[in-house]
């Protein structure tokens, strides 16, 4: 069972799809002990998927970052990854290109983000019930 944990991707294994980078912030849902030094592990992946909503939420309210390829660089930065790569594969995932300017209020479009970035981030599927579980968390605070 351990050697098919260690199989599935670091995101996927830390119930944290967007591979959220360890730092000061304080997310709901971060398991009590945090064992991987450089991402966020989280009790669930819906937690996961929450952080991952809620930051490119706050990519636009207080960056100003208003298309998919701004929000996407910024996640993804050049100085760590393909990021020309992510932005098409997240573009074509949904359907829409790099200029689109997602409604970050809305659910369908929020969830459908999330889970092109994971998609991209693990190489997975997402789980589109814990995606709208994270969704649904954004709305209980």
């Amino acid at each position: 069972m351990e050697q098919i944990l260690r199989m599935n991707p670091r995101g996927i294994r830390n119930n944290n799809p967007g591979n959220i980078r360890r730092s000061k912030d304080k997310w709901q849902g971060l398991r009590d002990e945090q064992t991987d030094p450089e991402f966020f592990q989280f009790v669930s992946p819906a937690y996961g998927y929450r952080a991952l909503i809620r930051t490119l939420q706050n990519y636009r309210r207080l960056r100003g970052l208003q298309t998919i390829r701004e929000m996407i660089t910024r996640w993804a930065p050049s100085t760590e990854n393909d990021t020309g790569a992510y932005v098409r594969s997240v573009c074509r995932e949904m359907q829409v290109p790099d200029s689109w300017v997602p409604d970050v209020d809305d659910r369908e479009t929020m969830c459908g983000l999330a889970a092109a970035i994971s998609r991209h981030e693990n190489g997975v599927d997402a789980n589109i019930s814990d995606v709208e579980r994270g969704w649904e968390l954004l709305n209980e605070e």
